[in-house]
């Protein structure tokens, strides 16, 4: 196993994308910058066109020192929650980096267990500029990833909504029943499956 490189005096920032969707993964990131590099524009990535996104990824994956991105799927999110899949995807996020860092930043209210010293800050996406580029990092992969599944499952129109529960995915999981990237465990799709018998 190769041995993981220890860059002197830096952070690591940790944010994820998909909780509140109905379908599709929770993907998390994390990212140390490079403060030799600086990157203009890092914000929360919900506030940010899906232009400017666009751009800040490619950037932020060209200039940190290292990134890293993880997934808890669709069948994980039903078997231990949103929340223990979210830090779980934390976990392997992290773990795909080849860097250790004495101190790790999280969005939100909860750390993922990492042998680095954790720090959960509330609304960190949109207070802490490494949180911000890895809020960036793991909304773009997620929205990439559910605009492919658009192409082999173009009745749910996951190119728009990314999942989430918009009025259009409720109505097309109400026709449609659900497909193998539901949440089985939210709501809106337990309901879907008793109407399709799916169950």
């Amino acid at each position: 196993m190769q041995e993981k490189l220890h860059p002197p005096e830096q952070v690591a920032g940790i944010d994820e994308a998909g909780r509140g969707p109905l379908a599709g993964p929770v993907v998390a990131a994390v990212v140390i910058l490079d403060p030799n590099k600086p990157i203009e524009g890092l914000a929360d990535s919900k506030k940010l066109t899906p232009k400017k996104r666009a751009q800040l990824f490619a950037e932020i994956k060209a200039k940190s020192i290292a990134w890293g991105v993880g997934y808890a799927t669709a069948v994980e999110i039903d078997e231990i929650n949103i929340h223990h899949a979210t830090l779980l995807a934390m976990q392997r996020a992290y773990g795909v980096m080849n860097f250790e860092v004495e101190q790790v930043f999280v969005d939100g209210l909860y750390c993922p267990k990492l042998l680095s010293r954790c720090t959960a800050i509330v609304k960190g996406d949109q207070k802490v500029p490494v949180i911000s580029a890895a809020s960036i990092l793991a909304k773009v992969t997620r929205d990439t990833e559910m605009e492919d599944h658009h192409k082999n499952l173009p009745q749910y129109g996951f190119n728009q909504h990314k999942g989430y529960p918009t009025a259009q995915h409720i109505a097309a999981l109400k026709k449609f029943g659900p497909c193998i990237l539901h949440r089985k465990s939210y709501k809106p799709v337990r309901e879907a499956m008793i109407l399709h018998k799916s169950y």
